[in-house]
């Protein structure tokens, strides 16, 4: 059953169904019509061949004792009057007599024998011979005495052929059989009206979710009716109206708290400005301060410049959340690039390279140096030395692809963590609440490989250490 509903669908099923519970109850009244039909046809004629018989042989004058001849004579006229094709047979002491040339029938049981025997008014029995239907009649020839009736001795059998009967019956199954096809033909049609006016509201409810899928949060079904399937719509379009108020009310939690973000760094900019400033001459003064003040100078010197980074982070994040970042494309030697951004932070003595000359790409510089910059910064912070920043270009059908991958040799990737590494502000360890980063970086950098239409993953090393890939479309973009 399991097989039959994966393979066919709804529509199939119900019609399926439909014909099936047709077909059973077609079959079922047929059954029931032809027992009892077939019940009343043999009854009938079992009844009227009785009462005939009887009849006849109380009519008919026996003079006791009976002869062999005059028996013969009296079974070839109770033979005549009878139904065509029946035959008499008489049994008077050790006479055996028929209607016909043979003097006894195989017809005849020794069960009708028996219950004659001891009913005077007669008995009967259906016998099916070779294959052919026989109604085998017995009853006794009996005198009016003062006592009562009295057997005589003398016992008539008719044995009668029930073919026409027969052939009325296997007339009415081979007409209930004819009959079924048509009848089934006919009940498909209710049975398509029916999986249609099932399916209907099942197809609405599908178009509907679809819509809900494609973020079409007013999508509604028309409610007709009151039956289940309506329960049912009226339930979506209630679940649908709770949906659509809960995100629209989380849209604007989520603008609120875009703009608090992006209105708290635009007003941070300005003082952290003179707090750099100040931060800088602070630094270059530290020397000659003593001990203590010179450690909290730069302690406060460290922590401004960690302000900064994040207010810069998420004004970058404030503009690619309002769809404001924009590509400023220029064709560059990839190479000299990655090399300029290690240069740039002084990473160059503390990174390994594999940079092949010759690599040119249309690209936004100052994105992709952030890109590199965020890879590299986060190996070296959270990873182990040597850090290594790989550039391939790999052929994939038709299109080829900048691959640019930085690897560490640390302890890798938790994989409870990996499918949260570029989440904002998820920090792997709880107990690490504070870090030189932002908890941005890598967001960010997902965000500028996505404006440039490529991807960006992370991964273990087979030999141990994290490996993140920006992959890069260099054609079709």
């Amino acid at each position: 059953m399991k097989l039959f509903a994966a393979r066919f669908g709804l529509r199939t099923r119900l019609i399926a169904a439909f014909l099936l519970v047709a077909a059973i109850s077609a079959i079922t009244t047929a059954t029931l019509t032809y027992r009892e039909a077939r019940s009343a046809i043999l009854q009938q004629a079992q009844d009227t061949a009785v009462d005939q018989f009887r009849d006849r042989i109380g009519a008919l004058a026996v003079t006791l004792p009976v002869g062999e001849e005059q028996l013969r004579r009296n079974c070839q006229h109770l033979a005549r009057e009878g139904r065509p094709q029946t035959r008499v047979f008489a049994e008077y002491g050790k006479i055996r007599v028929s209607s016909s040339d043979r003097p006894t029938s195989n017809v005849i049981t020794p069960a009708l024998r028996e219950a004659v025997r001891g009913n005077a008014r007669g008995s009967f029995q259906r016998v099916v011979k070779d294959g052919k239907p026989w109604l085998t009649v017995g009853m006794p020839a009996v005198f009016d005495h003062g006592d009562g009736r009295q057997p005589t001795g003398l016992v008539l059998y008719a044995v009668i052929p029930l073919t026409t009967e027969e052939a009325n019956v296997k007339a009415m199954v081979t007409a209930a059989r004819d009959g079924a096809l048509p009848a089934l033909l006919i009940a498909l049609a209710p049975a398509l009206l029916a999986a249609r006016s099932v399916l209907r509201p099942v197809r609405d409810l599908r178009r509907a979710a679809a819509g809900i899928g494609r973020g079409e949060l007013d999508t509604r079904i028309e409610v007709k009716g009151s039956d289940e399937l309506a329960g049912l719509a009226w339930t979506f379009n209630e679940s649908s109206t709770k949906l659509q108020e809960s995100v629209e009310e989380l849209r604007r939690a989520e603008a609120r708290a875009r703009r608090f973000a992006s209105d708290v760094s635009h007003e941070l900019r300005t003082p952290l400005a003179g707090m750099l400033a100040v931060t800088e001459v602070l630094d270059e003064d530290a020397a000659q301060l003593n001990t203590d003040t010179a450690a909290a100078v730069r302690l406060i010197s460290a922590e401004t410049g960690k302000l900064a980074t994040l207010v810069e982070d998420l004004m970058e994040i404030s503009r690619f959340d309002a769809k404001a970042a924009d590509l400023h494309l220029d064709e560059v030697d990839v190479a000299e690039t990655i090399r300029k951004t290690l240069q740039s932070r002084h990473w160059e003595d503390r990174v390994d390279t594999e940079l092949p000359d010759g690599v040119r790409a249309v690209l936004d510089p100052r994105r992709f140096d952030v890109v590199v910059a965020n890879l590299v910064g986060n190996a070296l912070r959270h990873g182990a030395r040597p850090v290594t920043v790989r550039l391939r270009i790999e052929s994939r059908g038709a299109a080829s692809w900048l691959v640019t991958e930085v690897a560490d040799s640390g302890p890798g990737i938790d994989p409870a963590v990996l499918p949260h590494i570029f989440d904002r502000f998820y920090k792997a360890d709880a107990a690490r609440t504070r870090s030189a980063g932002s908890g941005l970086g890598l967001a960010i950098t997902q965000e500028n490989v996505r404006l440039h239409g490529g991807t960006v993953h992370a991964a273990d090393e087979p030999g141990g250490g994290a490996v993140l890939t920006v992959e890069l479309p260099l054609e079709g973009r």
